[in-house]
C-alpha cells in the first residue's frame, strides 16, 4: 500500500490526528471542585490581578495557534479551510512530538486580510504564539506584519521563515564543502512568492548578498511591470545588474540555485550552465524543479530537495518546533531576524564538520536534541 492510501485510511480510522486530553482525573466531588467551580476562581483572580500570571496558571505559555485560510496549502493551492484542516492537524502533531508544545488548528473561512488580522487579535489571549500557515502571497506579508505590530506574542509564518531558516542552515554547510565564501556566491532563487522572498531576505542578512530572484515572468528587476509590492521591494536590493531575462538564461554563471517554485521547470542544460561545484536546492513538492539524478547529470555537486526519499531533505520541521520552544520558554514578544539566523546556525552545527558530505548537509528531523539546541540558540537572542 502506498503512502497516499495509508494516509487516507489512517485519517479515516482515527477521524483526524489530534485530540484534547485532560492532565488530571475528575473522579470525586473534591476533584470537580478543584478543577472547576468553586476552586477555579482562585487562579482567575490571580490572573485578573496580574496578567503575567496567565503563564503560570494556564496552558497559554506552551500553546500555539496554527492559523490558515486554506489559500496556499502544500502543493495543492487554494483548497479552502476545511480541506486545509488535515495539514493543520499534522502541524499540531509535529509541534507536540518534536517540542512538547500544544498546538490547535484554526481554519478561517475568510480571505479578507482585515478579518484575518482581527480574528487572530481576538483569539490571541489564549495562546503563547501564532503560527501562520498556508496563506497565499502577497497577503501573508501584510497579515504577519500587522499582527507583529499589534500582538505581544510571537507571530511566525512558517512557509516563509521556517523554509528560510532551513535553507540557510543547508547553505552554511554547503559552502563549507565547496570552499566558496558566502559573499562570493551568485545565487538564483526561483519563485518570488512567500518562501522565495523570505529565503532571499534571510540569506542576504547572513552574508549571501549576490542574489537574483526569478518568477513566472522571468527575473525580478527594477520597473518590471508585473511586480507586486513585495517583489518591488526585493527588486531594490537584489539583481544589482538589473538583468531582465527568462529563467533559462538566468542560470548562466550561477553558483547556487534555490527553487521554491514549480515541478520540472529546470533542465539538465540549465544546470550545466552553472559554475563549477554547483549547489542545487530543488524544493518544489512533491515533484522538484529538477529530479536529483538529472541535476547530478548536469554536474551539480550538492543537491537538496523537499522530499524524504532523497538525501538532504530541506524540511521546516527542523526549525519551527525549536523556534517556538525557545520563544515560548524565553517569553519572547517577537521572533527576530537574529533568532532566525541563530536557529539556522544551530541546525547546521548539528552535523560535525568531519561528518559533512555532499549527501549530508542537513540533519534528519529525528536527530536527538535538535529542537532543544535550536531553542537554546533562540533564547540567547532574547533581550
Amino acid at each position: 500500500m502506498d503512502i497516499q492510501k495509508k494516509s487516507l485510511e489512517m485519517h479515516k480510522k482515527w477521524q483526524g490526528k489530534i485530540e484534547t486530553v485532560s492532565k488530571l482525573k475528575v473522579n470525586t466531588r473534591e476533584d470537580l471542585a478543584i478543577a472547576y467551580t468553586p476552586g477555579v476562581a482562585e487562579p482567575c483572580k490571580k490572573i485578573h490581578e496580574n496578567y503575567d500570571d496567565v503563564y503560570k496558571y494556564t496552558i497559554k505559555g506552551n500553546t500555539v495557534a496554527i492559523v490558515t485560510d486554506g489559500t496556499a496549502v502544500l502543493g495543492l493551492g487554494n483548497i479552502g479551510p476545511e480541506a486545509a484542516l488535515p495539514v493543520m492537524e499534522g502541524k499540531a502533531v509535529l509541534f507536540k512530538e518534536f517540542a512538547g508544545i500544544n498546538a490547535f488548528p484554526i481554519c478561517l473561512d475568510t480571505k479578507d486580510t482585515d478579518e484575518i488580522v482581527r480574528t487572530i487579535e481576538l483569539i490571541a489571549p489564549g495562546f503563547g504564539g501564532i503560527n501562520l500557515e498556508d496563506i497565499s502571497a502577497p497577503r501573508c506579508f501584510e497579515i504577519e506584519k500587522r499582527l507583529k505590530e499589534k500582538l505581544n506574542i510571537p507571530v511566525f509564518h512558517d512557509d516563509q521563515h521556517g523554509t528560510a531558516i532551513v535553507v540557510l542552515a543547508a547553505l552554511l554547510n554547503s559552502v563549507k564543502i565547496t570552499g566558496k565564501k558566502p559573499n562570493q556566491c551568485r545565487i538564483l532563487v526561483n519563485g518570488a512568492g512567500a518562501a522565495g522572498i523570505a529565503v532571499s531576505r534571510l540569506i542576504m542578512q547572513a552574508g549571501f548578498t549576490d542574489i537574483i530572484l526569478c518568477d513566472r515572468e522571468g527575473t525580478v528587476y527594477k520597473k518590471a511591470p508585473w511586480l507586486n509590492p513585495a517583489q518591488r521591494e526585493m527588486a531594490e536590493i537584489t539583481n544589482m545588474e538589473n538583468i531582465n531575462c527568462p529563467l533559462e538564461q538566468a542560470f548562466k554563471g550561477i553558483d547556487i540555485f534555490i527553487g521554491t517554485s514549480a515541478p520540472g521547470i529546470v533542465s539538465v542544460n540549465m544546470i550545466k550552465s552553472m559554475n563549477k561545484d554547483a549547489v542545487v536546492f530543488a524544493m518544489a513538492n512533491p515533484v522538484p524543479e529538477i529530479m536529483p539524478a538529472l541535476a547530478k547529470e548536469g554536474g551539480a555537486r550538492i543537491i537538496a530537495t523537499g522530499r524524504s526519499d532523497y538525501p538532504n531533505q530541506v524540511n521546516n520541521v527542523l526549525a519551527f518546533p525549536g523556534i517556538f520552544k525557545g520563544a515560548l520558554e524565553g517569553r519572547a514578544s517577537q521572533i527576530t531576524e537574529e533568532m532566525k539566523i541563530a536557529a539556522a546556525k544551530a541546525i547546521a552545527e548539528i552535523i560535525e564538520e568531519k561528518d559533512l558530505s555532499e549527501e549530508n548537509i542537513i540533519p534528519q528531523p529525528f536527530t536527538t536534541g535538535l529542537a532543544d539546541k535550536v531553542a537554546e540558540a533562540v533564547k540567547k537572542c532574547i533581550r
